[in-house]
């Protein structure tokens, strides 16, 4: 038997060190396996896609067994021939709280985004292919977060909702941009490339480096519309995991900028002591703040109910 929680921590520790703790520090008690469950079953499909399967059919194949699997799981059947990352996924759904579609949506979305990079590696994509991509990554990673973190709280949902998410993502693309090109990913739109004549392998050009800077601008300001979102919320763990979400990111669009938009290979995750310790100074900052948030939303009604016995103290006076 599979010990699919033991196998799911060794996964997304040696990927990534701040989703692993990230899971363990803010996801709910009883959710902590399950999140990292989530995150190892798509860290190893997405992996099967980029670098295992070659072949255009191979990897259509792949996703169909996948979606299939994710059938057959929520319909109580479990076939006989699955990998360890499969059983992985079983357990998964084995154990969905059904107190919300939350986890569904995180994994039918995100199959769908490892479905688009199946079929488009080898070929462009356009500015409308790249905008649905974000869309089906932010809807996954945001219900994902909200199903693990909160699982039953009720979450706001406002448009500005996966705004963080989407800068995530635009941010991630910029960051394995030349990366992705090497595996035949190119994540510039077709419209751009034809109309300023990029040439892919020289990230100084100027048409290029302009391109990446309206990236930059363009997750800059997700960002800030998406923080407007994670700072009204009042689950803090939900809100400690946006906020680490988001500095993840920015970090990247800051070197990028220091960097004079010339894109550079993508480094591992970092281990580097002065990022863990930005990362609990921001967590520090963020539980003080929602504290303090906490507390001062209430002196109204404190100083209502102050009023008010004020007012009964004074009425009961005149009657005596």
């Amino acid at each position: 038997m599979i010990d699919t929680a033991r196998l799911a921590r060794r996964i997304t520790w040696a990927s990534s060190k701040q989703s692993f703790l990230t899971a363990w520090l803010l996801a709910d008690r009883n959710l902590v396996d399950d999140c990292l469950r989530g995150y190892a079953y798509f860290r190893w499909a997405d992996d099967v896609i980029d670098h295992v399967l070659s072949g255009r059919n191979a990897r259509l194949q792949f996703i169909e067994r996948q979606k299939s699997l994710v059938e057959q799981f929520y319909g109580g059947e479990w076939p006989a021939d699955l990998s360890p990352e499969e059983v992985i996924l079983a357990d998964l759904i084995a154990h969905d709280r059904r107190t919300n579609d939350g986890l569904q949506s995180f994994i039918c979305n995100f199959l769908a985004v490892l479905e688009f990079d199946a079929e488009r590696k080898g070929r462009l994509i356009n500015n409308d292919e790249l905008r649905r991509y974000s869309d089906l990554l932010a809807t996954a990673v945001i219900d994902g977060i909200q199903y693990f973190i909160g699982n039953s709280f009720t979450y706001p949902k406002p448009e500005i909702r996966c705004r963080a998410v989407v800068g995530a993502h635009v941010t991630h693309m910029l960051r394995d941009t030349l990366e992705d090109l090497s595996m035949g990913y190119i994540n510039i739109p077709a419209e751009y490339i034809d109309e300023h004549g990029i040439d892919l392998y020289d990230m100084r050009e100027e048409q290029l480096r302009c391109w990446v800077r309206e990236r930059v601008r363009l997750a800059r300001s997700c960002f800030r519309e998406g923080k407007q979102y994670i700072e009204s919320l009042k689950m803090l763990r939900c809100k400690l995991a946006g906020y680490w979400y988001c500095a993840r990111f920015e970090r990247i669009l800051d070197a990028i900028e220091r960097n004079g938009y010339c894109l550079q290979p993508a480094p591992g995750d970092t281990n580097e002591i002065s990022a863990w310790l930005a990362m609990a100074r921001l967590g520090l900052a963020t539980i003080i703040n929602h504290a303090a948030g906490r507390l001062w939303g209430s002196l109204p009604s404190v100083k209502s109910t102050i009023k008010s016995k004020a007012a009964t103290s004074r009425h009961s006076i005149q009657i005596e």
